[in-house]
């Protein structure tokens, strides 16, 4: 709080006129009262003195102590008039509560210093002429007994009023600090809520493309299956009860990923540590992605085959075309790999069935690439009428992109289509 009465005039008060409390109000108006009866006892003497009637002397007196209640809102005016009264020998609550008020207030120091060296020497110069005709007073007593009153009634309260001020700023200042850091712990649980927020839905659409990529391809092929067991089931009952067989085999499969998946996004919840807020609100979701992507425990590219086999026994003509070593490929490179691999022979199923279909796979320096390619659908196949999210391809992109790959996908001038992606021998390079 700025205590100059320029300021103090402002909005923002709670107090009657100038004063910011009303507590600063009544505590003034009782320094004014003790002011005044003070100047009233001597203005009878100064109305004796001057030979004015007493109750004018009385009079002038309430007024001089009464300027005290300006003390905030003027107070170079005060500590002046209390100069200027200095000479009556009146006024003295008014000067040493004018002198701390000017030095507590946010007044230029070169005016305090002044003023107050102004203030000494008329208090000095009183205290001189109204104690040298003492008797037994000799002029070094005089003269000492007068610098002591002068400093004990000007430089106290200003030492005391400097005092008070710096420490009055030092907590306005901390009190300024802390609402600022208050502010930005605000902005900063804000932040934390929207990143946990988008965490959140990175999390949902991440879940979302792993439980389609897991059950996508198993129903697809335990519905390609079930097609087949009604079309042979009178003709061939051994062809049937092996359909029957694979579509059992599907279906247990397809559970088998589903639990080991929902187990992982369960675990960390009991296993992870208590963090407080709102540090946990933003961990918790990408802890739970992190556990969910498990990548040690996803398919890679040594379970292509397993994969290609799968369609092949659906009834897919499939080719696997692998060239070069396999390298040490980090964890979500073969999983992203098997998910580009394993979606785009999903789609095959649904959009070309009886279309020939070429997997091919390479292991180049420093990268993967993986290209599905098939032909167009057979004329005399039933579709298996497979229902299609089209999400399958934004998924696919989704996850080649964030490993720093490139992925095509398109129509081919034989009226088939191609899926291509490559990847990064090591996650997020570009």
């Amino acid at each position: 709080m700025t205590m100059t009465g320029e300021l103090q005039g402002g909005a923002g008060r709670d107090g009657p006129l100038w004063w910011d409390r009303p507590q600063a109000a009544v505590l003034d108006g009782g320094i004014a009262a003790v002011s005044a009866a003070e100047c009233a006892a001597e203005g009878v003497a100064f109305a004796h003195e001057t030979g004015i009637p007493t109750a004018l002397g009385v009079l002038f007196g309430v007024l001089v102590g009464s300027v005290v209640l300006l003390r905030w809102r003027w107070p170079v005016a005060v500590v002046l008039f209390g100069i200027a009264v200095a000479p009556a020998a009146m006024g003295i609550v008014l000067s040493v509560v004018g002198l701390y008020t000017l030095a507590a207030s946010e007044v230029p120091r070169r005016i305090t210093s002044t003023l107050t060296a102004l203030a000494l020497v008329a208090t000095f110069a009183v205290m001189y002429v109204r104690t040298s005709g003492g008797v037994g007073a000799t002029h070094g007593v005089v003269l000492a007994l007068s610098g002591v009153l002068a400093v004990a009634l000007n430089v106290v309260p200003v030492l005391l009023g400097l005092y008070m001020g710096a420490r009055r700023r030092l907590m306005e200042s901390l009190q300024e600090r802390a609402d600022s850091l208050e502010r930005e712990l605000l902005l900063l649980a804000e932040r934390a809520e929207e990143r946990a927020e988008w965490a959140r839905r990175e999390e949902r659409t991440r879940i979302a493309r792993e439980m389609h990529d897991v059950v996508a391809h198993r129903v697809s092929l335990m519905v390609v299956h079930a097609a087949a067991l009604q079309a042979v089931a009178a003709k061939d009952p051994v062809k049937a009860a092996r359909n029957a067989a694979l579509v059992g085999d599907m279906g247990r499969q397809a559970l088998t990923e589903l639990r080991e998946m929902l187990g992982v996004l369960r675990a960390p919840a009991a296993a992870r540590p208590a963090v407080s807020a709102p540090a946990a609100v933003v961990a918790e979701p990408v802890a739970v992605g992190a556990a969910a992507a498990g990548p040690e425990d996803g398919p890679t590219l040594a379970e292509l085959e397993a994969l290609v086999g799968q369609s092949r026994a659906a009834g897919m003509a499939v080719d696997l075309d692998v060239r070069g070593a396999g390298g040490a490929y980090p964890a979500e490179v073969e999983q992203t790999a098997y998910r580009v691999v394993q979606e785009a022979l999903t789609n095959c199923h649904k959009h070309a069935p009886g279309a020939k279909v070429v997997v091919r796979l390479a292991h180049r320096e420093g990268e993967v690439a993986m290209q599905v390619e098939n032909g167009p659908g057979a004329a005399d196949v039933a579709r298996p009428e497979l229902p299609s999210g089209g999400n399958g391809l934004v998924g696919m992109r989704e996850r080649v992109l964030g490993l720093g790959g490139v992925f095509v996908s398109g129509p081919t001038d034989a009226g088939g289509f191609r899926v291509s992606a490559v990847l990064p021998g090591a996650a997020g390079q570009g």
